[in-house]
């Protein structure tokens, strides 16, 4: 018979606000002093987290207890002021509905103090789910009180996303089947498309609550994707650094779990780029497919906006305008 759960600890975690003091981690100042978009993500999952054991349903008393897996399967952020290592903020996370489709969704604000004045730094829009696990036991009873939250699979209780590129696909599901190589099939992917992809096999640290590739991974994928396609068009980032000291600025990120993908399945990921804005900022897309069935079938879609800054000295950077040689290069257009 399965554990009961207070429904006030429900009611507190969708109806009531909570706020944490939070700081970023030390791997994410990659660059000078700032921390990287990814690990400011890394704080509003660790806020929302917070938020749940605040509540009084912990992740980890969720899974042993209830049998229920705590997944993010959604996270829109915007990042309105930069973060350094050693900045100390203060994170708010509020329900947005009580129930029904946004159920388990929450808004997060994080603030932080500048020179005496407190800035909103980071907002962002959080959806999750609890997974009923399967993998080491049969399914336990969902209590009740959770039951309206729980789902078989990631997924499955939102909105189908459809393949944003269902020709090529297709294409490369042929050449797959035709026998063709690596190199074959990532051509066949990106056919079309101002686009680059790459192959690889999901590994462990990647992954939770047993077998299942995280968000948190897929943003972990978003921030590689970014470098090698840089790389792959003549402008990677130390190319930018060593010749104009000019890094990547994030001001929006937002990945979105359609179904789930397993540890050691073969992770197809293409990030393509939709659109150059002006000369200040270009947004890309990054989808992910596993191979079901003979096709490609999309796991995972997100955006990203990127932007340049020059760095003028340890402390300060500044946003600058791309250049053409920059531009040709997310437009597709040879290098000279």
């Amino acid at each position: 018979m399965t554990a009961a759960v207070d429904p006030n600890l429900v009611k507190a975690l969708l109806t009531e606000s909570s706020t944490l003091r939070l700081r970023p981690r030390y791997e994410g100042s990659n660059i000078c002093s700032w921390i990287g978009f990814k690990h400011v993500n890394y704080m509003v999952e660790e806020a929302v987290l917070v938020h749940f054991k605040q509540a009084g349903l912990p992740a980890r008393a969720l899974y042993e207890e209830h049998g229920l897996g705590l997944d993010f399967v959604g996270m829109d952020t915007r990042i309105l002021h930069a973060f350094h290592i050693d900045d100390e903020a203060e994170a708010e996370v509020e329900p947005v509905s009580k129930g029904g489709e946004d159920a388990l969704t929450f808004k997060v604000t994080i603030r932080v103090d500048r020179d005496g004045h407190t800035l909103k730094a980071v907002t962002s829009k959080v959806r999750l789910a609890l997974r009923v696990d399967t993998y080491l036991e049969p399914a336990a009873e969902v209590p009740a009180e959770l039951a309206p939250y729980a789902v078989q699979r990631l997924g499955a209780d939102l909105p189908e996303v459809a393949d944003p590129a269902p020709e090529s696909s297709a294409r490369a599901a042929e050449v797959l089947a035709a026998g063709g190589d690596e190199a074959a099939v990532l051509a066949a992917l990106t056919e079309g498309r101002n686009a680059y992809a790459w192959k690889w096999n999901i590994t462990y640290p990647y992954c939770h609550f047993t077998e299942r590739l995280q968000l948190s991974g897929y943003l972990r994928l978003m921030e590689e994707a970014k470098d090698r396609f840089v790389l792959d068009r003549g402008i990677s980032i130390k190319t930018l650094l060593d010749e104009r000291k000019w890094i990547p600025v994030v001001p929006h990120s937002a990945v979105r779990i359609v179904d789930e993908a397993l540890m050691e399945e073969d992770l197809y990921t293409v990030y393509t780029v939709e659109e150059v804005f002006k000369d200040l900022t270009y947004t890309s897309r990054m989808d992910n497919y596993v191979i079901r069935d003979g096709r490609f079938h999309l796991v995972q879609s997100g955006r990203i906006v990127h932007g340049y800054a020059v760095i003028e000295n340890r402390r300060d950077w500044s946003l600058i305008p791309f250049d053409q040689r920059v531009i040709d290069a997310f437009n597709g257009k040879p290098q000279a």
